[in-house]
């Protein structure tokens, strides 16, 4: 569309519905869409429904390994998308993303709003031992690059919003997950919704009163990996010797009370699945044998089918042969946030969702200025 000045009899080349804002009646920058090497196929989904096309820009590696980027095309007074989600090159992912940002800042962008569907090292959101709040230190990149805004999905705590010193829009994949359970699953009234480990059970509470099905929670020796190692802040006072040997060492009158240790209980189910279909259900999926194993659990106390689900399939190292061999586990049900090999959106257990719609409708509103909160309830795939 051709939208003409009178004053100065210039004219403005724009797409009608991206560029002026119905709250205001201002005319709004106009935008780019550009996307790195992590999830090139996702980008161009999300392009296709927005009706733009992908902004060109040249993201690679040089003989050194070290990371080169350069745009393609000119983005002064541009408001930049920059789409790029974590994959198993997490680290380069990383540093792509905050090299095409900085270039668009530097580039005299407007505005540049970072799409991450998947945000890397998400789940290195709390302090443990004697480890840094790693979450935190990406978000504190992300923002020193220069993004002005955060749209991503799903987050693994919801407290990772005040890592950010922008603005974060948290996207749902639960209207487009709960569909997929209406449409392939017919006898989904008779399922059971399983929290994976007890800090699941407000998300699979979620589900199980939209779809009004029971709830089930796991709790015992399947826990996350990060729960299972030992906080060192809890390490044992120092002995007597080390005391006498220390110039600083301080003496009290009272001893100070042990810590008593934790005792891991046998794995238990906390609700019932006979003759029901277990419903599996956490925020990532990456390594499969805990959940190879939990379906296999399921499976003894009298489930009749299996079905994991999350919103970010990782799958790493061996998922492929864990999900082939563990014969308990039915169906695998993902996302499309993290890219996959072919091998593994060719199997036929693994369902992927696809949540680049979602994306592409919050673009759309953000680059027009549009409330968010229609995103959040009574969404569905069309």
């Amino acid at each position: 569309a051709v939208v003409s000045t009178q004053s100065t009899g210039t004219h403005i080349l724009c797409n009608p519905f991206l560029c002026f804002s119905p709250s205001m009646g201002e005319p709004r920058p106009p935008m780019t869409i550009l996307s790195g090497q992590s999830h090139p196929t996702f980008a161009e989904e999300v392009c296709k429904h927005v009706g733009v096309r992908l902004g060109q820009a040249t993201v690679g590696n040089n003989s050194s390994t070290e990371t080169s980027v350069t745009l393609d095309e000119s983005i002064r007074g541009k408001e930049v998308f920059v789409i790029q989600s974590g994959s198993k090159r997490v680290n380069n992912d990383v540093f792509e993303m905050l090299d095409l940002v900085y270039a668009c800042k530097t580039s005299c962008a407007r505005r540049v709003i970072a799409v991450v569907p998947y945000l890397p090292y998400s789940q290195q959101c709390r302090m443990r031992r004697r480890a840094c709040i790693t979450a935190k230190l990406i978000a504190k990149m992300m923002c020193s690059a220069g993004i002005n805004h955060l749209i991503t999905m799903d987050l693994h705590q919801r407290e990772i919003h005040g890592f950010f010193d922008c603005s974060v829009d948290n996207l749902r994949s639960s209207p487009f997950l709960l569909q997929h359970i209406l449409d392939t699953m017919p006898d989904y009234k008779e399922g059971v919704i399983i929290a994976r480990h007890p800090s699941a059970t407000r998300r699979a509470t979620s589900y199980a009163e939209r779809l009004q099905i029971n709830l089930a929670v796991m709790h015992g020796e399947l826990k996350e990996e990060e729960e299972q190692e030992v906080d060192g802040r809890t390490s044992p006072p120092p002995s007597t010797e080390f005391v006498q040997q220390t110039a600083f060492a301080c003496s009290f009158p009272t001893p100070i009370p042990s810590i008593q240790q934790k005792i891991k209980p046998s794995l238990t189910l906390v609700g019932t699945v006979k003759d029901k279909v277990a419903i599996i259900l956490d925020d990532i999926m990456d390594d499969v044998e805990p959940w190879a194993l939990l379906a296999d659990f399921l499976k003894e106390q009298g489930a009749r089918r299996v079905v994991a689900m999350a919103p970010h399939g990782i799958l790493s190292g061996n998922a492929r042969q864990y999900i082939e061999q563990a014969s308990s586990l039915d169906r695998v049900v993902i996302t499309n946030t993290v890219p996959l090999s072919e091998e593994l959106l060719s199997h036929p257990k693994i369902s992927v969702v696809d949540v680049s719609k979602m994306f592409a409708e919050a673009i759309r509103r953000t680059h027009n200025g549009e409330s968010m909160s229609k995103l959040f309830t009574n969404v569905t795939e069309d």
